[in-house]
């Protein structure tokens, strides 16, 4: 891993202290941490707007927004965030990948025709 810069070493060590007026031992839990394997949803990178159908309207019925600043727009943007997500959080977690974020080099797929 590389070294952080003095500003993000700064801001560590005063979190830290922080923490420890609250009784946290925040290395513990840094390593209490990478021993949790946590599940996240593909969703929470791009808002359910999924790639299936990229450039139309959300429809179904979805409570969302799907244009929050800064949400993937692409399959490549949802990877690079999760790879940027997965090197912050300690430990070995894994991903809940849904059929609508099939790469189908922009055609009209059937989900059950979808293989691996």
């Amino acid at each position: 891993m590389p070294k952080p810069d003095r500003s993000l070493a700064a801001a560590y060590d005063l979190a830290a202290e922080h923490y420890a007026a609250l009784a946290v031992d925040v290395p513990r839990a840094l390593d209490q941490l990478r021993r949790v394997s946590i599940s996240l949803h593909c969703w929470q990178g791009d808002d359910v707007a999924w790639f299936e159908n990229m450039g139309q309207s959300l429809g179904g019925g979805l409570a969302v927004t799907g244009n929050y600043p800064g949400k993937a727009r692409t399959p490549d943007e949802l990877r690079a965030d999760l790879e940027k997500a997965y090197s912050l959080i300690p430990g070995k977690h894994r991903l809940n990948l849904q059929a609508f974020y099939a790469e189908t080099n922009g055609k009209r797929v059937d989900r059950n025709a979808l293989a691996p």
